[in-house]
């Protein structure tokens, strides 16, 4: 039996969103830009989608811009903000994702701007005292800090930080990949000028994702063409994409408190079940066990170190699909666990749920790592009979 458990990587496509693509293959294929029929339809089911994940985020379709996913997005919104407004000092973390981490370290190579870090609590957490310092010291800064972390799961308080970013004129971008589709969104009441989403991390499909841009700013287009999204990114529109993107969000939107209910359930599950299986030594990395403090699909836990091979690897083996990274063994470690105050030598193991995992899904991974641990510590011939199991 396979098991999938790396849902903030990406997810299974809805099946109602296979229903409402399926005719983009064959039947409506035209190109949004013609002006005969085929293109008069396409260009109206791109608008009626833009329509629809303005609506389901308090947004105005004039703020949605569809790109081919977050990693585009959060580029076009740094690079976009930093020439548009003359941004020469950035403030973010150093648990960010790469799109936005490797964007600014280009741009600080280049000359163009200062990034400064905020410090983090030894769970990860934005100390937004230092923020605070930080802006009153860099005013009129862009500000760049992910809602949800996606290794760790941490939820930052958007809503805290958009208030310091209208108090000292900074610009607002959040990487909020992590919890579109998972956590209800209401921008028309939030000071926050640029997010992103990416489909796939909401059972959607791959290569479409979209950025917001508040309706009071704007940036100039980074990719020129034929004037497509109302002149901010050249290039044919990904109609199957963004029709597929729209679905996947209503979906979502639509049961979100049932599946917020059941996806925490299932990692309080794992929690339980890890508790009483006697592998020894595990602790959890930032605040991802926490109800409050994090987003309910992700856990993020430290392993003790296997005298040989890893974790990943071998629920890999058994068809148990989760992400991670060990210190152990020369392997290396995330530079979101590496960021992190408290590090320890432990191998750290990223679960992530979806709505499609199962109790009994969490039941065989609990027993699988608990057999790897027995093999580990049985003597050599009882190892032996237990890999065979």
């Amino acid at each position: 039996m396979k098991i999938y458990c790396d849902n903030a990587a990406t997810t299974a496509l809805d099946p109602e969103v296979i229903d409402a693509i399926i005719p983009y293959f064959s039947e409506n294929f035209g190109n949004p830009s013609s002006s005969h029929w085929a293109g008069r339809q396409a260009r109206e089911d791109v608008e009626n989608a833009r329509r629809a994940v303005a609506g389901l985020l308090g947004a105005t379709p004039g703020e949605i811009y569809f790109t081919s996913g977050a990693t585009e997005a959060n580029n076009l919104a740094l690079t976009g903000a930093i020439k548009a407004y003359g941004i020469s000092h950035v403030i973010t973390s150093r648990i960010e994702h790469k799109a936005v981490l490797q964007t600014l370290l280009a741009h600080e190579k280049e000359g163009d701007i200062e990034v400064s870090y905020v410090r983090l609590d030894e769970r990860g957490n934005v100390d937004t005292y230092h923020l605070e310092n930080l802006l009153r010291a860099n005013p009129r800064s862009l500000i760049s800090l992910m809602h949800a972390n996606n290794e760790i799961g941490n939820l930052t308080d958007i809503r805290a930080i958009s208030k310091l970013a209208e108090r000292y004129d900074a610009i607002f971008h959040s990487d909020t990949t992590q919890t579109i589709g998972k956590i209800a969104f209401d921008l028309s009441g939030l000071e926050i000028h640029f997010i992103v989403g990416s489909a796939h991390k909401f059972h959607g499909p791959k290569g479409v994702g979209f950025l917001y841009i508040d309706k009071k700013h704007r940036i100039a287009p980074q990719i020129h063409g034929g004037g497509q999204e109302r002149g901010q990114r050249g290039g044919t529109e990904n109609v199957i994409g963004i029709v597929g993107l729209a679905k996947a969000l209503e979906v979502a939107c639509r049961n979100l408190e049932e599946n917020q209910l059941k996806i925490w359930k299932l990692k309080e599950y794992l929690v339980s079940k890890l508790a009483i299986s006697r592998i020894g030594d595990i602790c959890y990395n930032g605040d991802s066990k926490s109800e409050e403090n994090s987003i309910p699909n992700v856990v993020n836990v430290s392993f003790p170190c296997l005298p040989a091979g890893n974790i990943v690897a071998l629920l890999d083996q058994a068809g148990i699909a989760v992400s991670g990274g060990s210190a152990c063994s020369g392997l290396g470690t995330s530079h979101v666990i590496a960021a992190l105050p408290c590090q320890r030598e432990k191998e750290n193991v990223r679960f992530s749920f979806s709505k499609f995992n199962t109790f009994e899904e969490v039941d065989q991974v609990v027993a699988t790592i608990t057999e790897i641990y027995k093999s580990v510590r049985a003597p050599r011939g009882r190892e032996l009979e237990l890999a065979i199991i």
